[in-house]
């Protein structure tokens, strides 16, 4: 942020740590994502074994995203629960 004469240092300071905020969700967000689109690839392979290797990394990622406020709640909650339904029709495609 420029410098202004006239903005106060508490308002420099709050934009100061937005931006540090901004960076460090950025990269949280970046990470769900990223695992997010590896598990989507395996399901759309229907690789079982990749699919039972990625399903608790990307549980647990999702988790990390939720923790830090990047997610919202029920929003991870969804996430993960889509994501275990389709792995189980992968894993055990005779029970789905």
């Amino acid at each position: 942020m420029a410098t202004i004469k006239g903005t106060k240092k508490q308002a420099r300071k709050r934009h100061r740590q937005s931006l540090e905020r901004r960076m460090r969700n950025k990269g949280v967000r970046t990470r769900v994502r990223r695992q997010m689109r590896l598990m989507r690839a395996a399901l759309e392979e229907g690789d079982a074994t990749k699919v039972q290797e990625l399903l608790p990394q990307t549980i647990s990622i999702i988790d990390v995203g939720w923790r830090r406020g990047v997610l919202h709640r029920k929003t991870a909650s969804r996430y993960k629960s889509r994501m275990a339904r389709q792995a189980q029709a992968v894993i055990n495609p005779t029970e789905a």
